[in-house]
């Protein structure tokens, strides 16, 4: 009840006409009343389905996180999928090159750490980091205050491939050795790509042992797949015009 009458009337309004169960409407009631969320990070999370997303993406958090409690806290804290409704990319998909994403996203560092939700900090992008004289850099490196360890992001312009773990195995490692502070937790990765194959997914997990998750990105410029085959591509529009 508390929850309930802390959240404004156009709170609930859009809760209850973009909803569909009880439960769903909870949920979004107490993230409105705990998280404090404003009415436009009300209607981003609500388009991007964060009830369905959140805690969904596939992990090898519960064998590389021993403290149970932190493992739940880690998958609570990442979405399968996330929108970036913010970017203005005229011609997304997998021909776009990763740093014009990263670029998008350190352009609107304030929207993109709205999507990955409450207790982030932003370190920087292409984070460097010297392993025996050479230069590595991540493209993302955040905080998170509730997990206590840092968040290595890597993006990916296409699906999700196997040997992605293996290079973010390296930077975890690097950054626990080299970057994080005693009283910190391991440092977790997530792979964020346009697309995953589950099965791969799964496989690419077995045996390994730095906490990663791999997530996806959708942009609102791309086209419902029920209308791609209504509208003129790319192409047959330029013939028109």
């Amino acid at each position: 009840m508390e929850s309930f009458l802390s959240i404004g009337f156009s709170h609930h309004y859009e809760i209850i006409i973009k909803t569909k169960s009880l439960e769903e409407r909870f949920f979004y009631i107490e993230k409105c009343a705990t998280e404090f969320w404003n009415y436009r990070l009300l209607q981003s999370n609500l388009k991007a389905n964060l009830y369905e997303k959140q805690g969904k993406l596939p992990n090898n958090f519960s064998t590389t996180i021993s403290d149970a409690n932190l493992s739940l806290k880690a998958l609570l804290s990442f979405k399968d999928e996330y929108l970036l409704d913010f970017i203005n990319i005229e011609s997304p998909g997998d021909e776009i090159d990763e740093r014009v994403l990263e670029n998008g996203i350190v352009m609107n560092i304030k929207n993109f750490i709205m999507s990955l939700g409450k207790d982030f900090s932003f370190i920087g992008n292409q984070h460097r980091l010297i392993v025996s004289e050479r230069e590595y850099f991540i493209d993302l490196l955040f905080f998170n205050r509730q997990l206590q360890c840092l968040v290595a992001i890597e993006l990916k312009r296409g699906e999700f491939k196997p040997e992605y773990l293996g290079k973010m195995n390296f930077y975890l490692s690097a950054l626990d050795d080299l970057v994080r502070l005693p009283h910190e937790n391991r440092s977790i990765g997530i792979i964020l790509c346009k697309s995953k194959t589950e099965k791969i997914v799964e496989y690419a997990f077995r045996d390994t042992s730095k906490p990663m998750g791999v997530s996806t990105y959708s942009l609102t410029t791309e086209l419902p797949e029920q209308y791609k085959n209504i509208l003129p591509n790319e192409d047959e529009l330029r013939k028109l015009m």
